[in-house]
């Protein structure tokens, strides 16, 4: 019930953020003086939780005071059929990793990061096939990775999480963590949390089927998907479109069962899935690296 309540709140505070944020007729938000009025984003959870929310000196006094553990959030922007918009990993990853650090204690959340392998460029493949798709090569990504690990590490924090949302990238995740335990060889560890993933495919997948879902529950950009985002936040989804229309499948992005019956209560079950095995396993990851 917690998970479930703290996450309500933050959907709330980011749908009307949002939809304040994309019309430049509402309430005033956009002046030809410049802008007046904008929705605060270093408020609630994100003003605990969030790297980016706050100044240098406060990020010293944090790790004075214990603050050691950072996780890294990796989203991708990537095509999820014609009703979910390509934000949708980067929007879930922030979320809920801000979410699961409140909870894990002693731990910040950086920014999101949102440019991954998502296939090639020439030829085409996998979600690059696809407008609204942005892929970098995986060598380009574990380089990032790595240096922003590094420059969080020479800066105190002793462990750094890294946190996917999506599964093309999780085999590189995995490598960037052997390589910098490897050459810290103590002085800071790395968490690569792949249980945060799996969750969806096994856990949640299972719930789901366990309710009657079991056709509906595909791949990619269906039920499962679908309703993760309606719980974090339904302005990524084309609700009224998506309910109108026949089943969707490959040649429109969804890969695998169908999300027309997706919603925010379906979405809830797996993402406090997601934060209690997170959680779980930071908190195990800092008592076994004091």
């Amino acid at each position: 019930m917690l998970f479930s309540f703290r996450l309500s709140c933050r959907i709330a505070l980011i749908g009307i953020g949002l939809a304040l944020s994309v019309s430049v007729v509402s309430v005033s938000t956009v002046h030809a003086q410049g802008i007046t009025e904008t929705p605060p984003h270093c408020a609630d959870l994100a003003f605990q939780a969030e790297f980016a929310c706050r100044s240098w000196t406060e990020v010293a006094r944090d790790v004075k005071a214990g603050t050691d553990t950072v996780i890294i959030p990796v989203g991708g922007t990537e095509q999820s059929g014609p009703y979910i918009a390509v934000g949708k990993h980067n929007v879930r990853a922030q979320v809920l990793a801000d979410m699961i650090a409140v909870q894990a204690g002693h731990t910040l959340v950086a920014p999101v990061v949102a440019y991954v392998p998502e296939g090639s460029t020439s030829p085409r493949t996998s979600h690059m096939k696809f407008p609204g798709t942005i892929s970098v090569p995986p060598a380009v990504f574990e380089g990032l990775l790595k240096g922003a690990a590094e420059s969080f590490r020479v800066q105190g924090f002793k462990r750094i999480v890294l946190l996917g949302d999506h599964g093309g990238y999780q085999s590189f995740m995995a490598q960037v963590a052997q390589e910098l335990n490897r050459a810290w060889k103590g002085q800071a560890a790395v968490l690569y949390l792949r249980d945060y993933y799996e969750v969806v495919p096994h856990q949640y997948a299972e719930a789901l089927r366990a309710q009657g879902h079991a056709a509906e529950v595909g791949l990619h950009a269906e039920l499962s998907d679908t309703s993760l985002m309606l719980a974090v936040d339904p302005s990524l989804v084309r609700q009224d479109a998506l309910r109108a229309a026949p089943k969707p499948g490959a040649a429109e992005g969804v890969y695998g069962g169908d999300p027309r019956r997706a919603s925010a209560g379906l979405g809830r079950i797996g993402t406090d899935m997601q934060i209690r095995t997170a959680v779980a396993a930071i908190q195990s990851f800092q008592r076994s690296h004091p």
